[in-house]
């Protein structure tokens, strides 16, 4: 099972969007493919046709207790392979409730221990703000994917979720892979290309060569709650997101192989 978080520490980025799609194709494929979502929005949640105000179980249920029958949290979809573990916007309250108890960093990666034979990927979508609900997603993930709007503000954000990983690193003590995204990309505006600039000269070892255009086939899929790769596979956004995902699929073929291999390749 491959577990890939999507984060970072600005809203609006493209974090949800990035999370169905790659889901959405990875379950077309035919891979059982689960979304975790982190965020007390809930709009991963309420994109897969259920109610954060309203859901019963879900990530929240996790922080409870032990004895959790994940049965009731992991929920089907309506598309085939596809499933989500909700989010419910009490979630907003886990910080304050948990205080500082010891062993809560790692409730999620354990849970999905639980489950690693059911799902071949895990996608967890992240709230935009540094607490118990990112800092275990952090821990639970092999792989890293850091939507970033190409424009200023977004720019900021990324140092600020740079920070947070470095501190992450330190404490799991061994490197989380990540790749930084570009997203709602407009190669006619100054804004967009400036922006690209800047992560090629900062983070050129981390970028992803996948740009993912500004689509607005995302906006209507998000009104009907499709995954956009099930309503328009040949979208320029989908496309994007296809090299994104072969790219990604690609690393983790490399890392899973034995050293002599891949030294040989």
């Amino acid at each position: 099972m491959k577990i890939w978080a999507v984060a970072n520490q600005k809203g609006g980025v493209g974090k949800t969007t990035t999370a169905i799609t790659l889901a959405g194709l990875l379950s077309s494929r035919g891979y059982n493919t689960l979304m975790v979502d982190m965020d007390p929005h809930g709009s991963l949640t309420s994109y897969s046709g259920f109610d954060p105000d309203t859901v019963d179980d879900g990530v929240y249920t996790l922080f409870r207790g032990t004895n959790i029958m994940l049965a009731s949290i992991i929920k089907r979809t309506r598309f085939d392979k596809l499933y989500i573990m909700p989010a419910s916007t009490v979630l907003a309250t886990l910080d304050r409730q948990l205080g500082a108890q010891d062993g809560k960093g790692l409730v999620l990666s354990q849970t999905l221990q639980r489950i690693s034979m059911r799902f071949d990927y895990v996608l967890i979508d992240c709230p935009p703000m540094l607490g118990v609900l990112m800092v275990n997603a952090l821990a639970a993930c092999d792989h890293l994917i850091i939507p970033v709007q190409t424009d200023f503000l977004a720019l900021k954000g990324l140092e600020r979720m740079m920070y947070t990983l470095n501190m992450i690193m330190r404490s799991r003590k061994i490197p989380v892979p990540y790749t930084v995204l570009p997203t709602m990309y407009d190669k006619r505006t100054r804004a967009s290309q400036q922006g690209l600039q800047y992560l090629q000269e900062r983070h050129a070892e981390n970028l992803s060569s996948t740009l993912i255009p500004v689509d607005t086939q995302f906006r209507e899929a998000s009104r009907v709650g499709m995954p956009l790769s099930m309503m328009d596979r040949y979208s320029r956004g989908v496309v994007a997101y296809t090299a994104l995902l072969d790219s990604l699929t690609e690393v983790d073929y490399m890392h899973d192989q034995p050293l002599a291999k891949v030294v040989a390749m």
